[in-house]
């Protein structure tokens, strides 16, 4: 080897050396020092409550910190990972420390210019974070090397910057979940030629019309989503370039289509579609049969109406088929049973789809998950399980028949069924016994058999189901005990629900169960008189509902002390006694129910973040001064107050003002007095009032009138005065219950209430209003035409938690409550009070009308002819009045009828014949001049019988009896008749005696006695 070879050698020799050296990093010196001073300042303007970049500090290597990906050779900063390391939580069972451990892993502040000197920079995730709503900085236009940027749910607000279009290098772009960016022009799209997956959702492009058109020509986009982004119309396109396109999420826009955009159909490369939450309707169009390719296909939540295609078979990669919340009619398609790809089915609320789940089905092996909520099956539990009980078996996660008509037992097929992690057959008509071959299904995770017709007791093989994080069987008709050996592997139990039953814990007072539960529900099962102290071991509590449970005892401190986590507290219908501590540190109840106990003392001071305070029926005594904390400014959050029943006294205090988000206030059956204060008039938001029974006093302030919202206002059986004021009706439109029951409220009935088309129930009596009713009595629209929609029933829901509105109405003569039917009653109560004139005939108009009381007053004038169209009445009183002339006859018309009082008038003649009428009581028609059943007879049509004021003895005194009269005359011709003949003719005379004489042989001869 020559020396010219030999050097040679040595370098290419040396140069390997350096090659393999810089391979294998050992050449490497750390980060670059501008790059980490940086770094540095990129922390500076950083919050960072949980201390995540703790290591982002001293002179050490940068590349070495959190979230820093480096150059193994230059050194150069490539990647930036600051996404947020905690997923999103479920807030409504998560505890406190969870959520504050959720929150304080975020990174906020600002985001520093200082990123500029990370030149080499490919890769920047700033995801998971929250930012305030600043808007995405323009500079990260600068950051020409980027070929990742995802900004996703952190907090970026305002017009989304077009320098974003100078990353040309760009190859995914996530802005998602910003609720408050928008956009205006998306021209600059068109410069990222490189990008495959561009993400939008939850950004407002409704003013970015030309955001299709920009789109369209992106050679590389694979991955389009746009939910959420409040595209009204989907344009319309002649070529469809989108080539590369796998993924197409247009869903939640709600968009104004009715008709599915055909260049959707050019799309051949398409593996997931997404058309949700949008108003497609008709058939499904024929041309999704061109997106054969398709794994996913998602069109819930439109208005589809025909019946589901059987051509969908045709998708042998399908693997989620999603058509429920749609208007799907007919049977379930057997064709469904050959997308033997199929993992996932979601048919719920169909509600005009029907049939049974067909036994194709039986054929999709590779079937993980199944969903026919609301779809009218009318099938047995033991037929479906047998469907799935062949190849489906051995892959089936989750079955979910909620509210499908199902009827019958469960059957040991059931224990086929070893993968299933969720099963849901919530509020069907299964009854029997809970089978105790559930204990085999090892990976169930949630079990879900509530509102059912289940019996007999709970198997002791639950405590077997290791996996179980949720069990939900209450309102069945289960019985017996639950003893420790039901929960003994049920160490991952979260939520335990068995309300509804006839349940008792059999436990000792030391039990620890192995589980610790976020929410607890044994309402109106048996756990004991006194309080359980396994529930003080239950660490993670935010739900707990032990109401109706036996309860005899003081609840203990510590419990008290211990609730500072919960969201939701009822421990209501029991006889719990003592008072009930300050809880000003439970800052995350919503929602307290202690009503029906037997607490004292006074009402405790709570956190101004409760919604819904429930302390109805107790013995809570004093002034409510200190619990509305009338010395603050601090705004209360509450929405519910209910303090019915106590023993609460004094004067209301005067400082409503920071309780805007007030929504029910009831004071019924306290002591309090004085007048209602004016600052009542600052709850905006208030929708029920009740000061019922107390010993208010004054007048109505007018500033209730600020009070738009009303719609329940029940100040009955106080001392109110002064005239019922014109501005309820001109004021509070959507009033529907008016009570001013028993008050001191005088002078005329303002025509302005005839305003309140909604209202329902109106209620005066026992007040000294005069005058007479106004004729516009019928505008009362809700009573004219009976409307039964839900939303009436005025239900306040808080957490898991209800308010119901009640009412104590006079109905029949009797005070009854009324609350899950109030929305039905239709009741108008003007009696005891002192109106005059007659009962216009516009009354009848009120033909939804269940109970008209008008007595005890002056009426005068007849009852009105057309009475008989109020077809609704079930009561009617109009007793003690001055009414005359006849019954309508038309009243026989009111089937319904079942209470009717008429006594103490000057009505006259005969009482018209009807089923309703003749079955009452004669009390109800006394003090009148009628006749006729339930009264005595009338004789003679032609004359009225006198008032039976004076008695039955009396009125015969002046009648001619014309049968005795009559039998006088009548005796004289009979017997003249027969003895005139005999005595005048002799021969007639003989044989009228010889016939005498052989009648009495055959007496005798009958008697025995013949000669």
């Amino acid at each position: 080897m020559n020396l010219t070879t030999a050097l040679l050698f040595l370098e290419l020799l040396t140069i390997a050396i350096n090659n393999i050296s810089f391979c294998n990093g050992s050449s490497y010196t750390g980060c670059i020092e501008s790059e980490r001073k940086a770094l540095l300042r990129i922390k500076q303007d950083l919050t960072d409550s949980s201390n995540r970049l703790a290591s982002w500090t001293g002179e050490g290597n940068c590349c070495k910190w959190v979230g820093i990906v480096c150059d193994n050779i230059t050194g150069h900063v490539l990647e930036l990972k600051l996404q947020s390391p905690i997923n999103p939580i479920d807030f409504e069972y998560a505890s406190q420390p969870e959520i504050e451990a959720y929150y304080n892993s975020k990174l906020g502040g600002q985001v520093s210019p200082s990123l500029l000197e990370l030149k080499q920079l490919v890769h920047l995730d700033l995801s998971l974070n929250f930012f305030g709503g600043i808007q995405v900085p323009k500079f990260l236009g600068s950051l020409r090397n980027l070929i990742y940027l995802n900004l996703s749910d952190a907090g970026f607000g305002d017009r989304i910057p077009h320098q974003i279009g100078n990353l040309t290098n760009l190859q995914f772009l996530d802005l998602s979940n910003n609720t408050s960016l928008y956009a205006e022009d998306l021209s600059w799209l068109s410069c990222l030629s490189s990008l495959k997956h561009l993400d939008f959702t939850h950004a407002d492009l409704s003013r970015a019309s030309e955001w299709l058109s920009v789109m369209n020509p992106l050679p590389s986009l694979e991955v389009l989503r746009l939910s959420y982004c409040q595209i009204l119309h989907l344009p319309s396109l002649q070529i469809a370039n989108l080539s590369s396109l796998r993924v197409l999420d247009l869903s939640q826009n709600y968009c104004d289509n009715l008709l599915v955009p055909r260049w959707v159909f050019e799309l051949s490369h398409l593996v997931h579609l997404d058309l949700s939450y949008n108003s497609f309707g008709g058939a499904i169009p024929n041309g999704l049969q061109n997106l054969t390719s398709l794994r996913s296909l998602n069109l819930a939540f439109n208005a589809f109406n025909y019946s589901i295609p059987d051509w969908l078979y045709k998708f042998k990669y399908l693997e989620l088929l999603s058509l429920q919340w749609n208007k799907f009619q007919g049977l379930i398609p057997h064709a469904l049973g050959n997308l033997t790809s199929v993992k996932v089915i979601f048919l719920s609320y169909n509600y005009e789809l029907e049939g049974r789940i067909p036994r194709s089905f039986g054929s999709l092996c590779n079937l993980s998950a199944i969903a026919l909520i609301d779809v009218n099956m009318s099938q047995e539990i033991s037929e479906i399980l047998d469907v799935f009980s062949g190849c489906v078996s051995e892959k089936l996660e989750s079955l979910d028949l909620t509210n499908s008509q199902l009827s019958g037992n469960f059957t040991n097929q059931l224990g086929k069924f070893r993968n299933l992690k969720t099963l849901n057959l919530r509020n069907n008509s299964i009854s029997g016994p809970i089978p105790s071959v559930l204990g085999k299904l090892s990976s169930l995770v949630n079990l879900d058999l509530s509102h059912n017709k289940l019996n007999g007791f709970i198997p002791l093989s639950l405590g077997n189901m290791s996996s179980m994080e949720h069990l939900d069987l209450s309102s069945n008709k289960l019985n017996g005990s639950l003893f420790p050996i039901h929960f003994v592997n049920l160490t991952k139990l979260s939520f335990f629900y068995a309300s509804q039953n006839t349940l008792t814990m059999e436990v000792y007072p030391d039990w620890k169960p192995p589980f610790q539960l976020r929410v607890l529900g044994l309402r109106s099962c048996h756990i004991g008189l006194q309080f359980p102290s396994w529930v003080l071991l239950q660490k993670k509590l935010s739900h707990l509902d032990i109401s109706n449970s036996g309860i005899s005892d003081v609840i203990p401190n510590q419990f008290w002390k211990s609730i500072s986590g919960y969201n939701y507290l009822n421990l209501s219908h029991n006889q719990i006694y003592g008072k009930i501590p300050n809880l000003i540190e439970a800052n995350q109840l919503e929602s307290l129910d202690l009503s029906s106990n037997n607490f004292s003392g006074p009402v405790p001071q709570l956190s101004f973040e409760v919604f819904g305070l429930d302390v109805s029926n107790n013995a809570l005594s004093g002034s409510l001064f200190h619990f509305l904390s009338c010395g603050t400014n601090e705004s209360k959050e509450f929405r519910v107050l209910n303090f019915e029943n106590n023993s609460l006294s004094g004067d209301l205090p005067d400082c409503w003002a920071n309780w805007s988000y007030l929504w029910v206030l009831n004071l019924n059956n306290n002591n309090f007095s004085g007048n209602l204060p004016t600052s009542l008039g600052s709850l905006p938001s208030i929708e029920s009032l009740h000061v019922r029974k107390n010993h208010f006093s004054g007048m109505i302030p007018v500033s209730l009138k600020n009070c738009k919202t009303l719609v329940a206002l029940d100040i009955g059986e106080n001392e109110f005065s002064g005239r019922v004021p014109a501005w309820i009706g001109e004021e509070l439109p959507k009033m529907l219950f008016l009570n001013l029951r028993s008050n001191k409220f005088q002078g005329p009935l303002p025509i302005e209430l005839c305003h309140l088309a909604s209202l329902q129930i109106l209620d005066l009596a026992y007040n000294n209003l005069v005058g007479s009713i106004p004729r516009c009595i019928n505008n009362f629209s809700d009573m004219v035409i009976m409307n039964n929609s839900a939303d009436k029933l005025i239900e306040y829901r808080i957490n898991y938690g209800n308010f119901l509105e009640d009412a104590l109405l006079v109905m029949k003569g009797k005070m009854v409550e009324y609350n899950t039917i109030l929305n039905l009653v239709r009741i108008v109560d003007l009696s005891s009070n002192n109106f005059s004139g007659e009962i216009p005939a516009e009354v009848t108009d009120l033909r939804a009308l269940q109970s008209l009381n008008l007595s005890h007053n002056s009426f005068t004038g007849k009852i009105p002819k057309n009475i008989g169209a109020m077809k609704s009445l079930e009561s009617i009183d109009l007793s003690h009045n001055q009414l005359s002339g006849e019954i309508p006859h038309s009243i026989t018309s009111l089937s319904f009828l079942s209470r009717l009082n008429f006594s103490n008038n000057k009505l006259i003649g005969k009482i018209p014949v009807g089923t309703q009428l003749q079955s009452l009581d004669a009390s109800c028609f006394s003090g009148n001049e009628l006749c006729g059943s339930p009264l005595p007879d009338c004789f003679n049509a032609t004359r009225t019988p006198q008032s039976q004021r004076g008695g039955r003895k009396a009125s015969k005194e002046h009648e001619v009896d014309w049968f005795y009269v009559s039998m006088g005359p009548g005796f004289v011709v009979g017997f003249w008749i027969i003895i005139g003949p005999l005595a005048v003719n002799r021969r007639w005379r003989y044989r009228y005696c010889h016939f005498l004489d052989r009648l009495g042989e055959k007496f005798y001869c009958v008697l025995g006695i013949c000669n």
